[in-house]
C-alpha cells in the first residue's frame, strides 16, 4: 500500500472516532530506542526509517518530527508522500505540541495509541491543550485496524545471565531495588523499560534485534516480583529459580488487569520517562504515585568488576575482528566491493570471535559524502563503491555474552585533500583531548563535552550530535543516565561508568568524519581540593596515522596516540596470526 492510501485509511478511522488529530510515535509500549517489527508502526505509515521521529496526521496536514541526525535521510524518504519534514533540535523549531495546539481549534480531539507514549510526554501534551481545551484520547490504535499484514510479536527463549557475567546475583539486585523502594516508602516499583529488567533478573533476550532483551513488565513489591512475559520464552529450569526467589510469572498481556487488581491502595515507584501512559492510568488515580528514575538506571550503568573485565575482553574481540577486516579491506580495495558487502564482512568477522551474539546496531558504513548524514544507512539502490581515494567511515558494534562494543573509525582508503587530513586531525585532537581528562568528582557530561568540541570551535566548526552515551554490559548499546553532550542533564559522571567519546565533522557533499572509543570512569587521585577522576580507553584499535597532519597536535597528544598504540598492539597481537601481527604492528608504529 502507498504512503499516501495509508494516511487516507487513516484519516478516514479519524473521522470514524471523531478524531481531528492522530499522533504515530516512534516507540513501543517500553518506551525502547529500537523496536521490534510489530511495533514499527511511524516506518509503516511514513516510509521513514531513522530510530527517531514522530508522525502527526490531521484532515489536511501531515508531518515527520525528527532531529539533526536524519534531516537529510527524512527528505529523500518522504519525498512524494505528502508528509513534511519539521526540524527539531533547530533554532525557532516548533514541537509536535506547539504546532497541534496552533493547529486545532477549541475542543477538537487528539488520538494517540496511550501503550506507545510516555506518561511524560502526554503531561507535555497535557500542558499546551489546556487553554484551547483540546481532549486527548489514548485508547484508539487505529494503525493495527489498517495494517493488515502486521508482524506477530516476537516469540525468542529467554535466557540466562549469569554470575560469572553478571558479576551480582538476582536476589542482590532485587533487594538492592528494594532498599531504593523503601528510601521513597513505596510498597510497588513497576518496570517497563526492557534494559532495566533484563539487569534485574540477570536475564537475556531476542525479542529485538541488536538489543539482548525481551518484551516484559516487571512488579516488584517488598516480598515478591512478577515478571509479565509471554510464558513460553521461559524454560522449566528458569522458572524454578525464578520461584524460588519468590518471582511469579504472569501473561504479558495481562499487566493491566493485575495492576487493576491491587485493591488496597498503595505507593506506586514510576519513572514516567520509562513507562507507557496506559498502564500509568491503570494505577493512577486509585493509588499514589512516587515518581523518579527508575533505580535501575543509575546502578546499572556503574558497572562493577566483573562486568568491567567484560566489556574489556569483549573489545579486546572487537580489536581483533576490526584488524582482520580492515587488514582484508586494504588488500581487497580494488574488487569494486560496497558499503553492504563489506559491512556483511566485517560481520563476518565478529561472528567469529568467542561469545559473538549478534551487532550491536545497525552497522553505519558511509563513504566519502555518504559520510556526511551521521546516520547514514546503506541500500541495495544508493550504496557506494569503495575506491582507493577518500574516506570511509564505519561505525559499528558486537553485543558478546560478556560485553557490548561501539566503535567508529574513519579511514582514508587512498590520496586525501589538505582539508579531508585537516578535518580527520582537528576531530581526532577533540577525542584526545577527552581521554585525557582529569576532573573532580562530581563532574558532568555537560560540563565536559567542550573537550572535544574546542578544536573544532577554534577552526569555526561543530557537529550536531552529543559527544558521548552510556553503553550496557550484554544490554543496549545506547543507555543512561549519563551523557557527555552540551544538554544540561544534571547526572555525574562516576567510576565504573563506561560511556562512549565519539566527536564527528559532517561537511554535506564532502565528507563525514567520525572517531569512536568507549571510555571508562576510573578514580584518579585526592588532593586537598577534593577527588579527581580520570579516563580509561577501553576500545583496542588503531588510528590511521596515515591521515594525519602532525603540525596541528600537541607534543602530549601525540604523546597520547603513541602509548594508545603501543597498548592496542599489546593487547591484539597474542590473537593475531603472524601475518596480521605485522600487518597490526606497522600500523601502530609511533608518530
Amino acid at each position: 500500500m502507498a504512503i499516501k492510501d495509508k494516511i487516507s485509511q487513516l484519516r478516514r478511522l479519524m473521522k470514524e472516532y471523531g478524531l481531528d488529530a492522530y499522533i504515530i510515535t516512534g516507540s513501543d509500549p517500553h518506551l525502547s530506542e529500537y523496536l521490534p517489527d510489530y511495533w514499527k508502526t511511524r516506518q509503516w505509515i511514513s516510509g521513514f526509517t531513522g530510530s527517531f521521529g514522530n508522525v502527526v496526521v490531521t484532515h489536511d496536514k501531515a508531518g515527520l518530527w525528527t532531529d539533526t541526525r536524519y534531516f537529510i535521510q527524512a527528505e529523500n524518504q518522504l519525498k512524494d508522500t505528502g508528509i513534511d519534514l519539521y526540524k527539531l533540535r533547530v533554532p525557532n523549531q516548533i514541537d509536535i505540541p506547539t504546532w497541534l495546539s496552533s493547529e486545532l481549534a477549541k475542543g477538537q480531539k487528539v488520538g494517540v495509541d496511550g501503550f506507545c507514549i510516555g506518561v511524560s510526554e502526554i503531561n507535555i501534551l497535557k500542558e499546551a491543550f489546556l487553554a484551547k481545551n483540546i481532549e486527548i484520547c489514548t485508547d484508539v490504535d487505529l494503525i493495527s485496524q489498517i495494517w493488515s499484514n502486521r508482524p506477530e510479536l516476537p516469540k525468542g527463549l529467554i535466557i540466562e545471565q549469569p554470575l560469572e557475567l553478571s558479576g551480582i546475583s538476582r536476589l542482590e539486585k532485587l533487594n538492592l531495588i528494594r532498599e531504593s523502594m523503601k528510601s521513597k516508602c513505596a510498597d510497588y516499583h513497576l518496570v517497563g523499560s526492557l534494559d532495566d529488567i533484563s539487569w534485574i533478573l540477570n536475564i537475556r533476550g531476542r525479542d529485538i534485534r541488536f538489543n539482548p532483551v525481551a518484551i516484559s513488565y516487571l512488579l516488584v513489591s517488598n516480598n515478591e516480583a512478577i515478571l509479565f512475559i509471554d510464558q513460553e520464552k521461559i524454560s522449566e529450569e528458569l522458572r524454578i529459580e525464578l520461584t524460588n526467589l519468590n518471582v511469579k510469572i504472569a501473561n504479558y498481556t495481562d499487566i493491566v488487569i493485575k495492576l487493576k487488581e491491587i485493591k488496597e491502595v498503595s505507593t506506586f515507584l514510576i519513572d514516567p520517562n520509562r513507562i507507557n501512559y496506559n498502564v500509568y492510568k491503570a494505577i493512577a488515580g486509585t493509588h499514589n504515585i512516587e515518581e523518579a528514575e527508575n533505580p535501575s538506571v543509575l546502578k546499572k550503568s556503574i558497572k562493577n568488576s566483573t562486568e568491567i573485565e567484560g566489556m574489556k575482553r569483549a573489545c579486546i574481540k572487537d580489536g581483533v575482528a576490526l584488524t582482520k577486516f580492515w587488514c582484508w579491506l586494504e588488500n581487497n580495495i580494488n574488487n569494486k566491493h560496497t558499503e553492504i558487502n563489506i559491512s556483511d564482512k566485517l560481520a563476518q568477522f565478529r561472528g567469529e570471535q568467542e561469545n559473538f551474539v549478534e551487532e550491536s546496531f545497525n552497522s553505519i558504513v558511509a563513504y566519502k559524502e555518504n559520510a556526511a548524514l551521521p546516520h547514514y544507512s546503506a541500500t541495495e539502490n544508493n550504496c557506494a563503491v569503495i575506491k582507493p581515494q577518500g574516506l570511509l567511515l564505519i561505525d559499528s558494534g558486537g553485543q558478546y555474552k560478556d560485553g557490548t562494543t561501539d566503535i567508529t573509525r574513519t579511514m582514508p582508503q587512498g590520496p586525501l585533500s589538505e582539508e579531508e587530513i585537516n578535518d580527520y586531525t582537528l576531530v581526532l585532537k577533540g577525542l584526545i583531548n577527552l581521554s585525557m581528562l582529569k576532573f573532580p568528582k562530581g563532574t558532568r557530561g555537560c560540563n565536559i563535552d567542550i573537550m572535544a568540541r574546542k578544536p573544532l570551535w577554534d577552526a569555526g566548526m561543530d557537529y550536531g550530535h552529543g559527544t558521548g552515551h552510556g553503553v550496557g554490559s550484554f544490554l543496549n548499546v545506547h543507555e543512561g543516565p549519563q551523557s557527555i553532550r552540551q544538554d544540561l542533564k544534571d547526572q555525574a559522571i562516576l567510576p565504573g561508568m563506561i560511556t562512549s567519546n565519539e566527536p564527528g565533522l559532517y561537511k554535506e557533499g564532502r565528507h563525514g568524519i567520525r572517531h569512536e572509543n568507549l571510555i571508562l570512569c576510573v578514580n584518579d587521585n585526592t588532593t586537598e581540593f577534593g577527588e579527581f577522576l580520570k579516563f580509561e580507553t577501553i576500545t583496542m584499535f588503531y588510528f590511521d596515522t596515515s591521515a594525519i597532519n602532525i603540525d596541528l597536535l600537541e607534543e602530549k597528544e601525540i604523546e597520547w596516540l603513541n602509548k594508545y598504540h603501543k597498548e592496542v598492539y599489546n593487547r591484539l597481537s597474542p590473537f593475531l596470526d603472524e601475518y596480521h601481527s605485522e600487518w597490526l604492528k606497522n600500523k601502530t608504529r609511533d608518530i
